[in-house]
């Protein structure tokens, strides 16, 4: 291989390490695109400007977390192709994703146009920056077909062992998106608009270059034109694949919007401050989060190799891993988010900052929890068992309903501090459950290899 990742022999947790730390840095710098916007935002317009923009957090993940969950789900045969060897059928998987991905994202946009008002009203956005809301929002929904071949792009390269290439052009969106932002907001006046325009142009550009990589660079996989024309047979597949891995992030959403609709209960400042804290603990997960989609590829080639004990051992050392960072990210988020959240602000509110650290001390003592939830969904999620993602799914949806219904109403803002902790435990649950099942079956499949 000229280019990327063998993961189904060597020392798995060093490989695992090795490729997790280009995704990492990834979703570092993808996650820039929205904190950038937001501490630009917030200092150059107004705090309801930043309001606004925390606002659509949720029914953003309602709409595009869906999407890019399709994508996720597509590329796991990739991976598993990739890992027995067959790089021709790896190919054929790739192009199918790539076309049904871009084809279903045009069909989002204008499903995303229809409803993107009427859900601001349904969680109950002030009507001081619904305008202000509709106007950020709309605007990136256009992304939505460019945003789903850059995921598709980037997971193509993963499954075949490649997490690096896709981080130096992630470096190179995140740096026209800075620029872009000032240019449109600072020496425009375009406001939220241009945050959005600046998004959405750096996105493009991240989806160009991955996509002239994939097609030109990359040694492992040979995507020819007969592979982007459309298989009904298996772009149902792989659909069948991605929906349910779609519709956790769908399911989680639609919990995060209840959530979203109790914390608009509370005022514009409260909604800044756990924008702002919410932002923060976004960063610190980045680790977790990178080490679970590592694993995710990790699993999928070796399933595809028939490795099944090299999985079991290895998702057990992984997880103890993972929770060692969670313990570590708790402590940098517990000591360092209130400084970071005052870089959102031009001056410094004491009642956003009091409701920051509230909701980052709720957070920074339940890190662990959702650790286990990245490698368990994860694992899962490249062994191909996919409905495990909406069953955890429905757990956190149940966590964030009795917190946004019932405990917010009883005992008020401490409720809401300790939502994503619910949610990350409801959903811990099952996915343990099933993947102590999926581990007792890989044990059999190991023997029956054995005595063959």
């Amino acid at each position: 291989m000229k280019h990327g990742m063998n993961m189904t022999q060597g020392s798995a947790l060093k490989t695992i390490i090795r490729f997790s730390l280009p995704i990492m840095m990834s979703s570092m710098l993808q996650y820039n695109y929205h904190l950038v916007d937001n501490i630009i935002v917030g200092r150059y317009i107004s705090t309801d400007a930043l309001a606004a923009v925390g606002n659509v957090g949720s029914i953003n993940s309602f709409v595009i977390g869906a999407a890019l969950g399709l994508t996720s789900g597509f590329t796991i045969p990739v991976a598993q192709s990739f890992g027995a060897g067959d790089g021709k059928k790896a190919s054929h998987y790739a192009g199918s994703s790539i076309t049904v991905s871009f084809l279903i994202g045009c069909v989002i946009v204008v499903i995303a146009h229809i409803l993107s008002t009427p859900l601001l009203r349904l969680i109950g956005t002030p009507d001081e920056i619904i305008g202000l809301s509709a106007a950020y929002v709309n605007i990136l929904y256009f992304a939505v077909p460019i945003q789903m071949l850059s995921n598709n792009f980037t997971a193509i390269a993963r499954a075949v062992g490649e997490s690096r290439k896709p981080l130096y052009f992630y470096i190179v969106s995140v740096i026209v998106n800075f620029f872009l932002d000032l240019l449109f907001i600072r020496n425009f006046g375009w406001g939220v608009e241009g945050a959005a325009f600046a998004t959405m142009i750096s996105q493009a550009v991240a989806a160009t270059l991955c996509g002239i990589y994939l097609f030109r660079f990359n040694k492992n996989i040979e995507i020819k034109k007969s592979d982007l024309k459309l298989d009904l047979k298996t772009a149902g597949y792989q659909i069948k694949l991605g929906v349910p891995v779609s519709m956790q992030f769908t399911i989680t959403s639609v919990g995060s919007m209840c959530m979203q609709s109790a914390v608009n209960s509370f005022g514009a400042s409260v909604m800044a401050g756990i924008t702002a804290a919410n932002r923060v603990e976004n960063l610190t997960n980045i680790p977790m989060s990178g080490l679970g989609v590592a694993t995710q590829t990790f699993v999928g080639q070796n399933f595809g190799a028939k490795n099944y004990k090299r999985i079991a051992d290895s998702v057990r050392k992984i997880l103890l891993l993972d929770i060692f960072i969670s313990i570590l990210m708790s402590a940098a988020l517990y000591y360092g988010g209130p400084y970071v959240v005052s870089l959102f602000m031009k001056e410094i509110n004491p009642e956003i900052m009091a409701v920051s650290k509230r909701y980052i001390l709720a957070i920074s003592q339940c890190y662990s929890l959702v650790a286990v939830l990245f490698v368990l969904r994860n694992s899962l999620q490249g062994l191909g068992y996919t409905y495990a993602n909406a069953i955890a799914g429905a757990g956190e949806l149940i966590g964030r309903i009795s917190v946004a219904f019932i405990f917010s109403k009883l005992i008020g803002l401490p409720a809401v501090c300790y939502a994503a902790p619910a949610a990350w435990l409801m959903a811990d649950i099952p996915l343990a459950i099933i993947f102590i099942r999926k581990s007792r079956e890989m044990k059999k499949l190991e023997a029956e290899r054995e005595q063959t």
